[in-house]
């Protein structure tokens, strides 16, 4: 066994691990947003029976089993955090759930059928799950008390890694599974996720290696330091929840709304005798959702050098704070897909660019809610416990999808009509997060911060 750092070298620059985390969050980002992202209309157009007969879901059904899926990979953070923190450390953790990860994408692509499906997606929630929060706390983990002014910076750079890949596999999986089957569009993802884990190897011998603490994990769990952390943030996390049960319906209610567009817009392709040329092109209704990382990709410097600054002019710019305004940009955002569904309702097609303008919206309201209690829960979490914490936050993006799939579950008909039909759906989950914005005031104004980082040998 090798020896490897165990505690933060005591420099003021970016820690030499750090590119080999953000690399690897790329690549792994790609795998789970392609495949995310062609999940429902995988479910709804192409799905087969292992006998080879089409064997499709409805619109409801699939919401409900894609919102399932995604619940499973944010509560499975739980088993890894517990498995990072207590037994095997962070690193290993990572590097034996990704070979699980490789296998779920390997089932989705060669196995058929219901079976298969089902398989594959157990497969990645669990391999996907226990790796995120140990992925997010590893990175933190990196950092002391000498360079630790560089951890927002680098927190910013990790998502933009995860936002990087998540745009291209957006793009590139919805025309994979319409031009060559969903073998090579789910094969590809996995080809991605067998990269993440050899650069993750690669950089084994520059980490900081944080040792797991044994039966260290549980004392401090439930020793009044560690219930009081956990006993601050849970309200937190609950309302976050509320955030991600309306986000994660770009995948799919904002997927089947699309459907329903005028998906025509002007984009650049080659032609043989003219070259690169403009013309008018309809997009795949799942590939709309590549506007969300970009929009990322464009939004983290923004809102870094020039939102935040001019705000802080203003306005003592807390962390809760952040995520205060970004929950009620959550509710405009899906106010603006209310009333293009509105418009469907009423026999016309609107243009896509509605929904352009939902996503600016709710870009802008994920980088105040999701980087911002990223950082928050690794900073807020004592130093035994940081991947733990980090699974209480992801927790709320499961609890949040649980949420959107009760809510599908409960409103379909038996006939297949909806209790909430047409725009009506919509404006019920942005009522929902309205109501959660306004609780969360009081919330945000008597909450006190305690900071803990690692120590610096």
């Amino acid at each position: 066994m090798p020896e490897y750092r165990t505690s933060p070298a005591p420099i003021a620059t970016m820690p030499p691990g750090v590119p080999y985390i953000v690399g690897n969050e790329a690549a792994e980002r790609f795998s789970f947003y392609g495949m995310k992202a062609i999940l429902t209309v995988y479910m709804t157009q192409f799905l087969v029976s292992s006998a080879g007969s089409l064997d499709v879901m409805s619109g409801e059904e699939a919401k409900k089993y894609v919102h399932l899926f995604v619940a499973s990979a944010y509560f499975f953070p739980i088993a890894g955090a517990i498995l990072s923190d207590w037994l095997w450390g962070k690193y290993s953790t990572i590097l034996w759930l990704s070979i699980v990860y490789c296998l779920g994408h390997l089932a989705l692509a060669v196995v058929p059928g219901r079976e298969g499906l089902f398989l594959g997606l157990f497969l990645i929630a669990l391999g996907a799950g226990g790796i995120k929060p140990c992925v997010s706390a590893h990175v933190g983990d990196q950092f002391g008390e000498q360079n630790q002014h560089l951890l927002t910076r680098v927190f910013g750079w990790f998502y933009f890694s995860i936002n990087f890949g998540a745009f291209f596999s957006t793009l590139l999986t919805p025309w994979l599974l319409a031009k060559y089957g969903h073998e090579v569009a789910f094969g590809v993802p996995g080809v991605l996720m067998f990269v993440a884990t050899v650069v993750f190897w690669m950089g084994r011998n520059r980490f900081v290696h944080i040792p797991p603490a044994g039966e260290r994990f549980i004392d401090e769990t439930f020793s009044p330091e560690g219930l009081n952390a956990i006993l601050r943030l849970i309200p937190l996390y609950l309302f976050v929840a509320i955030f991600w049960a309306l986000y994660d319906q770009t995948a799919s209610a904002w997927v089947l709304q699309a459907e329903e567009m005028n998906r025509n817009v002007i984009m650049p392709s080659f032609d043989s005798e003219a070259g690169l040329v403009f013309r008018e092109q309809p997009l795949l209704s799942s590939q709309l959702q590549a506007i969300n990382p970009i929009l990322v990709l464009i939004y983290i410097p923004l809102f870094s050098y020039v939102v935040y600054p001019l705000a802080s002019k203003v306005i003592t710019l807390t962390p809760l704070r952040k995520v205060g305004f970004g929950f009620f940009l959550t509710a405009a955002a899906f106010a603006i897909s209310g009333m293009a569904q509105s418009l469907i309702d009423a026999g016309a097609q609107p243009h896509i660019s509605w929904q352009v303008w939902a996503y600016i919206v709710l870009t802008a309201a994920e980088i105040l809610v999701s980087i911002t209690c990223l950082e928050f829960s690794y900073t807020q979490a004592p130093n035994r416990m940081k991947s733990f914490i980090m699974s209480l936050y992801l927790l709320s993006v499961s609890l949040g999808n649980v949420l959107t799939s009760g809510v599908n579950a409960f409103i379909e008909n038996a006939d297949g009509t909806s209790k909430l039909p047409g725009a009506t759906y919509y404006w019920f989950f942005t009522t929902l997060m309205v109501v959660a914005a306004v609780l969360f005031v009081p919330y945000a104004v008597y909450f006190r911060e305690k900071r803990y980082l690692q120590t610096s040998a």
